[in-house]
């Protein structure tokens, strides 16, 4: 005689709980195999007909079971049941297995978590960056820890309290800058949240790691407008050619050309700027929020050539398009003034230091030196993504005169 396995629900009902304890039960035992159910609620009988009939498996019930003997006789039909059957693995949670991160994520996967089980029927979801070889970048997940681990509070980051002691006029020139850095901050945050709806949850380190970028820039944003008013009441000057530059950055639809112009190219240079500040400027706390920022803004540019390395080694038409992106930018904005002459002389105040002349000549040859630590700067970056050294030279010259 065969020992059926057995489960006893007492007085415990399926509408009250029970049914987690036959799930349970029937994981235990192989497809094709008995259980025999016995209880004592008065609806059981009929909670479990319905029950096994949305789950799949099979039933015979015991007319009179509620006394000694059991009152159904449930059989395992599948491994996969009820919401289960039919469900697709929207790959593996771990992306370093194979098929952890695939190509193409199907819409129906939609906010799924990666390797959970998507339920046969989900609905489509429109998330146009659905091709890992568009958005991928191997190093993301590396980045986003980086950049997880190296969040920092503006409140307690930066000793708002130093004493600035330089004269009114090198204040201006830092409030003239300020100013010129959160416009610049500013695109540099919408660029990629402007992204992030579009890109396919599937790729979730992607999606993490533009998150935190632009929480990165939202503090930037905070930490130069606060030193922008730590001692003036007004911010400084905002021209046309920095927000018709600024605003080609926004404009552009593709993701590699978007990034291409913000990291690899407007943020690298940015950089050269932020530590230009940090070197120059005569109060600790500009030298503090650029130190800072420069920090945040390397894991921006790291990402940016991670994932154009790595995207035109896939395409091989991608580096014309690059260089046609920079030449199409350079022509839209031919007619603009660039960095403004208040943005230039500030910079040139600023790292003077006063109004000697000797410091006013060392202001004017340490910003000239800038402009050509920017410029070597993205040749070395363009030569990184494989373009020659001529090619590269010429695309750095045609960059924006406003930095980003």
């Amino acid at each position: 005689m065969i020992d059926v396995p057995r489960i006893e629900l007492g007085a415990l009902g399926l509408d009250r709980g029970a049914h987690l304890l036959l799930k349970r039960a029937l994981r235990q035992i192989p497809v094709g195999a008995p259980l025999h159910v016995f209880g004592s609620h008065e609806e059981l009988a009929v909670h479990l007909r319905a029950w096994c009939r949305a789950e799949g498996h099979e039933i015979e019930l015991f007319p009179g079971g509620q006394g000694l003997g059991p009152i159904a006789r449930i059989v395992r039909s599948s491994a996969e049941t009820g919401r289960w059957k039919g469900a697709e693995a929207a790959g593996a949670p771990d992306r370093t297995l194979p098929g952890g991160v695939v190509d193409k994520p199907p819409a129906r996967w939609g906010l799924a978590a990666r390797g959970a089980k998507v339920e046969a029927g989900s609905p489509a979801f429109d998330f146009p960056l659905a091709d890992k070889d568009v958005v991928w970048a191997d190093e993301a997940a590396a980045l986003y820890a980086q950049a997880a681990a190296a969040q920092w509070d503006p409140a307690t980051a930066v000793d708002w309290s130093a004493p600035i002691t330089h004269p009114p006029e090198i204040e201006d020139a830092v409030v003239q800058v300020m100013t010129f850095l959160v416009e610049n901050e500013t695109a540099a945050l919408i660029v990629p949240a402007s992204f992030l709806a579009k890109i396919h949850p599937h790729f979730r380190e992607v999606l993490q790691l533009l998150a935190i970028q632009a929480a990165d820039e939202a503090r930037h944003i905070e930490c130069f407008t606060r030193r922008a008013l730590l001692v003036r009441k007004d911010m400084g000057l905002s021209t046309v050619g920095g927000q018709e530059s600024l605003k080609t950055l926004l404009e552009e639809p593709d993701f590699a050309l978007a990034f291409f112009l913000l990291s690899v190219l407007g943020e690298g240079s940015f950089l050269s700027l932020l530590w230009f500040l940090h070197e120059n400027a005569s109060d600790p706390v500009t030298r503090q929020v650029c130190c800072l920022a420069a920090q945040d803004e390397a894991r921006h540019v790291a990402f940016g050539l991670a994932h154009l390395r790595r995207h035109m080694g896939l395409d091989q038409g991608l580096r014309p398009r690059l260089a046609a992106a920079v030449e199409r930018r350079h022509d839209a904005l031919r007619n603009t003034d660039g960095l403004n002459e208040e943005v230039f002389d500030a910079l040139v105040l600023l790292a003077a230091g006063s109004w000697e002349l000797d410091d006013l000549g060392k202001g004017h040859d340490r910003v000239v030196a800038l402009r050509e630590d920017m410029d070597r700067g993205r040749r070395q970056r363009l030569e990184k993504l494989g373009f020659p050294a001529d090619e590269a030279e010429a695309l750095s010259a045609l960059h924006t005169r406003n930095f980003m």
